[in-house]
């Protein structure tokens, strides 16, 4: 990768999750006496439909209360002694499942895990047409609940009930297990992603992806001796400076029974990138552990689709290396032959993303013959530059496959920009020495000619879809559904896309 800075329970490890979120689709206790009550109001907060679900006392009181509130909010919650809190959010007439999303985010923060009081969810005053509004609305809560706390020495474990009351409204149990394995792919991805480069190396991720037998996936790991025998040479080469070995990872998902083409999703697994005799500075580098977010990605929505029992036929494919310095390392300078059988002249150690990608890229369409292929990698710094932390780069052969994604990602809010690409952009990476340089030295267009590159290693016209997620794999700061840290980005949007458009 060449650039220095990125703005659970699911394997063999242990995973201590010190807050916890637990939801109760079945009716518990008393509506108007619950200790902490979430009620919908619209967007004018007009309460005159909540009377049955509160004491005449309080529903004057709020009335009162909100003569002086801003009603521009989209939550308000009212103290009505120390024991009893209501919570009114308010619902807008266009809203959307990602709006819902977000409403179910927001009302994370009021949750106090320390007094550790239920939480009351009444589904009767859901004024809305769209279907599993409650769902969305604690698939929100439990997305922004993550946090990676496994290295943390105190163990005070806390968890919270969040309780569904009422007759109308009702999440099915079918679209209930939806939501459970969206939110378990997406958080394995994330746990992926915040791992330790000491402790995630690639020798630990295969494992890790092995384990996901158990759910019915089909995992081959082909080692650096079969991968030898396939001549991947270009992924090989990036690993080669380090003890660890380096893997290519296929995992298969056969959800219905025929022979139809599989979806084909192939994700960058470099567990750490030091850059390689192209070394990187010090300062960040830390961050390099986030370099394998493609390949979490990945194997996050494979998990996800076989917990849900997906009606498709989908491949995953990652590459695992780690990018180290050494005495048998690669150089600036080497030529290596692709498993495509082209060849390329390393001129950067550091653009080493976008080799692990091409054999991986190349064995994907020879192997499987897939529909289509959606690559995602934390491949340039230069997509930070153009699209900041709120787009993902979408590079594209196809503008089905293309319009597919932006739609999916539109739904879930996970952006992407589509950007160009193009014949002209070819001359920035053609060398003297082989048929291609891993790296444009001329200047501009780092995102681009780095997906140009990545097109050579199409052979036989499959529709194909380049996500650059380096500006949007990990949060500084934390996003609307995510606390800070990794994000799982593209575990939700290729869901959606499957979803919308395969099943």
């Amino acid at each position: 990768m060449v650039f220095l800075f990125l703005y659970n329970i699911y394997s063999h490890r242990v995973y201590l999750k010190l807050m916890t979120i637990q939801i109760n689709y079945k009716n518990s206790g008393s509506i108007k006496t619950s200790s902490n009550l979430i009620l919908f109001v619209d967007e004018k907060f007009n309460i005159g439909g909540l009377k049955k679900y509160i004491s005449n006392n309080e529903f004057l009181y709020i009335s009162d209360l909100l003569k002086n509130s801003d009603l521009k909010k989209d939550l308000l919650f009212f103290d009505i002694n120390s024991k009893k809190t209501i919570f009114l959010v308010s619902v807008k007439k266009d809203v959307k499942t990602s709006d819902i999303e977000n409403l179910g985010a927001k009302f994370h923060s009021h949750i106090n895990y320390d007094k550790k009081k239920d939480y009351f969810v009444n589904s009767d005053t859901i004024n809305s047409k769209i279907e599993n509004f409650v769902g969305y609305f604690l698939h929100g809560i439990k997305l922004k609940s993550y946090e990676f706390n496994i290295y943390k020495s105190k163990k005070d474990k806390k968890t919270i009930s969040i309780n569904v009351n009422g007759s109308k409204n009702k999440v099915s149990t079918q679209s209930q297990l939806r939501f459970k394995a969206l939110e378990n792919g997406t958080f394995f991805a994330r746990d992926l992603v915040s791992e330790p480069g000491n402790i995630l190396h690639p020798d630990e991720y295969a494992k890790r992806i092995n384990s996901l037998k158990k759910f019915g996936l089909k995992v081959n790991i082909y080692d650096e001796k079969k991968l030898t025998k396939l001549g991947m040479n270009a992924l090989l080469g990036v690993g080669q400076g380090s003890i660890r070995g380096s893997y290519l990872v296929t995992m298969e998902w056969n959800g219905v029974k025929n022979n139809s083409k599989p979806l084909a999703f192939v994700g960058k697994g470099v567990c750490f990138d030091t850059g390689g005799i192209s070394l990187k500075p010090a300062k960040f580098m830390e961050d390099m552990t986030y370099d394998m977010a493609g390949s979490a990605t990945v194997v996050g929505l494979m998990k996800n689709l076989a917990i849900r029992k997906a009606k498709v036929n989908a491949v995953g494919v990652v590459g695992l290396v780690e990018n180290m310095p050494g005495g048998n390392a690669q150089r600036p300078g080497d030529i290596v032959k692709s498993y495509s059988g082209k060849t390329i002249e390393i001129l950067n150690t550091d653009a080493e993303g976008r080799l692990v990608l091409a054999d991986a890229l190349t064995f994907t369409e020879k192997k499987f013959k897939p529909q289509f292929m959606v690559d995602l990698a934390t491949l340039t710094g230069a997509i930070i530059v153009s699209l900041g932390s709120e787009y993902a780069g979408l590079f594209s052969n196809d503008d089905k496959l293309s319009k597919q994604l932006l739609n999916a990602g539109e739904k879930v809010d996970e952006r992407l920009w589509r950007m160009p690409l193009h014949k002209n952009f070819d001359k920035l990476i053609d060398s003297k020495n082989a048929d291609m340089q891993n790296i444009n030295y001329v200047g501009g267009a780092g995102s681009t000619t780095a997906a140009q590159f990545l097109q050579r290693f199409i052979l036989n016209k499959t529709p194909w879809a380049h996500l650059d997620i380096a500006g949007m794999a990990f949060s500084k700061y934390g996003g609307a559904l995510n606390s800070g840290g990794a994000t799982g980005f593209g575990v939700r949007l290729l869901n959606k896309l499957i979803e919308d458009d395969y099943e």
